[in-house]
């Protein structure tokens, strides 16, 4: 970049890149507050853990007795916190950073094309194949035919599934019939070898189940993780902004979180797994981390150079296609289109799609 100079503009020789880098380009902009920065560390990870622990901590103790509106409005609530964070979060911010009118988006090759948008692009692409990819394996793993009329397979209940508890499907299953009251033919009765057959085809259909949603839990929860770095690094050396983006990044952890928890929660991995918690604990210690690296590389780190912008932009593009394929295929779509066990009851689905496509509107009014 030529040298420009803000006070002696020459219309013939200044650039496009010259004037928006002035703008965009800027030194370290730390400006202490060591203490309030280092109280930052703890107290988001506090939030963001507690509240991503907390739907699945209380799943597994009855005695809470946490009423089910609860769940379901900390589940659908935080698949809007996704999809918001996705949009507005990750999709506008990037463009802000590599987008077209940036300094980025004007220099070099980055101007010869919209990057941004093939970044988003190729990060839902990816996920989409990854996601097909693992559902074929599993098909192939647990020899699996599909029906060639391809609306059954969303529409087919399993036979003798209960994804949530297998273990008394299969108890209910070994009991002996009760005989008709008045037999109009022979009784016939299930061979064991028949009954071993559907049990051992409902385990398969409840491990297979949470392979599934494992699998795209672990997609979102890595674009989410992507996300969370770019931002606890951010806190830990942005300037005068600081005290207005704390507050802000306490109130969004930890919703983010609990729709995390929520979505965990319910998955139907064994009473004693440890996975869940695994997962939990990864989210609420990555912001923590990165805001504790951020401090140690406050006066190197700079967010606002050019190489910084260009990092910021293309992980914050990345994420936001991981998010949007995950909160609009494996949360919402999921959830409202394809889902056999979805209510039926118009009043609690209304219930649920206020709380995740619609609510989600009045956090951006607050969050963008």
């Amino acid at each position: 970049m030529s040298t420009f100079n803000a006070s002696d503009v020459n219309l013939h020789t200044a650039s496009k890149e010259d004037v928006l880098c002035y703008y965009a380009i800027s030194d370290n902009a730390y400006n202490g507050h060591l203490g309030a920065r280092i109280s930052s560390i703890f107290v988001i990870l506090f939030v963001s853990t507690a509240f991503t622990f907390f739907p699945v901590v209380s799943k597994g103790l009855p005695s809470w007795k946490i009423p089910h509106s609860v769940y379901i409005f900390a589940r659908y609530f935080g698949t809007g916190v996704i999809l918001a964070t996705a949009f507005i979060h990750l999709l506008d911010p990037a463009y802000k950073r590599i987008g077209p009118k940036t300094c980025v988006g004007v220099s070099g090759r980055w101007g010869d094309y919209s990057w941004c948008a093939a970044i988003v692009l190729t990060a839902v692409v990816l996920i989409f194949l990854l996601d097909l990819a693992a559902e074929v394996y599993v098909e192939h793993n647990y020899g699996i035919e599909r029906d060639e009329t391809a609306t059954q397979a969303f529409i087919k209940p399993e036979p003798c599934a209960s994804l949530h508890h297998p273990q008394e499907d299969l108890e209910d299953r070994r009991r002996p019939l009760p005989p008709p009251s008045s037999p109009k033919g022979p009784i016939t009765t299930p061979s064991s070898t028949e009954l071993d057959t559907d049990c051992a085809s409902a385990s398969e259909a409840a491990e297979r189940s949470v392979r599934q949603q494992l699998a795209a839990f672990l997609i979102l929860e890595f674009g989410i993780i992507f996300h969370s770095v770019i931002i606890g690094l951010n806190l830990g050396v942005t300037g005068s902004e600081f005290a207005t983006l704390y507050p802000v990044l306490v109130f969004h952890q930890s919703f983010e979180g609990l729709g995390i928890g929520a979505r965990l929660s319910a998955i139907p991995f064994a009473p004693r797994a440890r996975l869940p918690y695994l997962l939990c604990l990864a989210y609420g210690l990555t912001t923590p981390i990165a805001i504790a690296i951020g401090l140690g590389l406050r006066t190197t780190y700079n967010p606002n150079s050019k190489e910084s912008l260009i990092i910021q932009g293309v992980f914050n593009a990345v994420s936001a296609g991981i998010l949007i394929y995950s909160a609009l295929v494996e949360l919402l779509a999921r959830d409202f289109l394809f889902d056999p066990s979805r209510t039926r009851r118009r009043s609690q689905l209304a219930y649920m799609v206020f709380y995740s496509p619609v609510l989600h509107l009045e956090y951006l009014k607050t969050h963008a």
